[in-house]
């Protein structure tokens, strides 16, 4: 029994060796032994959005259950899950996670604890210590509650939060991504407002070791910040390079308006231009002017000398909310935005002996998937995860399992019912 079972897995062993041609670097490596095996024909075609990727409406938008989407967006106040000391109540959380499983959707979660016209969403019973003070003031015009960064209770709450957040939910496939950060919208910023540093936004000290506090607790699901973190006047980031080299992903809550580059690239680059290799690039549609929301997804003129084909790429876009585009485009058009989005396979050769699959696969999309999937024959994973295939890489995969008669799949699962990764393959068989 134990030489059959060596005998099986020899030849995932073997791929191992030699299991990537890295078209966009030109490495020429050796293929497998293909000895014994017989290439055959593959036929198939992605037809929809793939999980994980693409244009993200809100969760309360009235066209959201459309197949032009995978994502759906909703922020949520702390206050709304803690109201007493160390009790959590999760449901409304968990409502709209169901409602957003229950289209076959996934959800992009950010909580915050200031929005321009709001009272803080700093949990009742913090507020109501003798020493905690908020600072109420205007911001956009709108009186606003601006948390007491100076209490060591909120920050002792501040972490215990995303520790009993992960506990629950950091291998929940219902969640996607989430977003976090301070300020306005959680955007990492007061850019209209009292900004205090250790008061009304919390001090440097305190953001490095929250940023080093989620990198220990997240193992599953990737977290990620505004590119607004990248300043040297709200962070620590910029002057830290160990703070930049934790994984985590990047939002830009402004993408593609009129000076774009100026100071949301020069951002970019300061967190890191292959951050996308490990961590989701994200953000959302700017809403500088009207027009940017009526023309951002234009084919193919775009705006301000740039189309979204273009700046997915360039920017290597895993996901982008453009709640208002249904006003604007056709659905059609959403869905095409959308396939522009994240990662894309295509199986380029199958071999297949009794006991044995090779399959080489590319990723022909603008960034990686985010967690483990897998390449499987007849529900028989490969053992190795697509989830280090880069763009423009491709690499051979072994799976323990061979038939002339099988389904080749790519399973994953983080996945909710009704979701499927798919594969473009046109192979000709020998």
């Amino acid at each position: 029994m134990m030489k059959k079972i060596i005998h099986l897995f020899f030849p995932v062993i073997m791929l191992s060796l030699f299991s990537c041609h890295d078209t966009e670097a030109k490495h020429e490596m050796e293929e497998p032994d293909f000895d014994g095996f017989v290439k055959i024909s593959l036929q198939s075609q992605i037809t929809g959005v793939q999980p994980m990727t693409g244009i993200v409406l809100w969760a309360d938008n009235a066209k959201r259950n459309i197949d032009a989407i995978s994502l759906e967006y909703s922020y949520m106040q702390y206050k709304d899950i803690v109201k007493e000391k160390g009790v959590y109540d999760w449901t409304p959380l968990e409502q709209i996670l169901d409602a957003v499983a229950s289209r076959k959707h996934q959800a992009i979660i950010r909580f915050w604890y200031t929005y321009p016209g709001y009272e803080s969403a700093v949990p009742q019973y913090i507020r109501e210590l003798p020493d905690y003070e908020e600072t109420v003031a205007l911001s956009e015009g709108k009186r606003t509650g601006f948390p007491d960064w100076r209490h060591p209770e909120l920050q002792r709450f501040h972490k215990e939060f995303y520790q009993k957040f992960a506990e629950r939910y950091d291998n929940d496939p219902r969640l996607a991504f989430l977003q976090t950060g301070f300020g306005l919208w959680a955007e990492y910023h007061i850019y209209d407002g009292p900004r205090i540093m250790g008061q009304t936004f919390p001090s440097k000290e305190f953001q490095a070791e929250f940023f080093r506090f989620m990198s220990e607790t997240f193992k599953s699901t990737p977290w990620s910040v505004s590119i607004d973190a990248a300043s040297s006047e709200y962070t620590p980031l910029e002057a830290d390079a160990s703070l930049r080299n934790l994984k985590f992903g990047v939002f830009d809550d402004s993408f593609m308006h009129e000076t774009h580059d100026e100071y949301n690239g020069k951002n970019w680059k300061i967190l890191g231009e292959k951050r996308y290799q490990t961590s989701p690039a994200g953000g959302e549609f700017g809403y500088y002017t009207k027009y940017d929301q009526e023309h951002v997804l234009d084919y193919p003129d775009g705006i301000h000398g740039r189309n979204f084909e273009g700046e997915s790429k360039r920017f290597h876009i895993t996901y982008m909310i453009g709640n208002n585009q249904p006003s604007y485009q056709t659905m059609n058009r959403i869905k095409q935005a959308s396939m522009l989005c994240g990662y894309r396979y295509e199986i380029t050769d199958v071999r297949v002996k009794e006991d044995s699959t090779c399959v080489q696969i590319k990723n022909a999309g603008v960034a990686p998937i985010y967690y483990d999937a897998y390449v499987a024959v007849n529900g028989v994973r490969s053992e190795s995860s697509l989830k280090d295939l880069q763009p423009g890489q491709s690499r051979w995969v072994g799976i323990p399992a061979g038939s002339t008669d099988m389904e080749i799949t790519i399973e994953c699962d983080r996945l909710v019912s009704g979701q499927k990764i798919e594969f473009d393959a046109d192979v000709k068989g020998e």
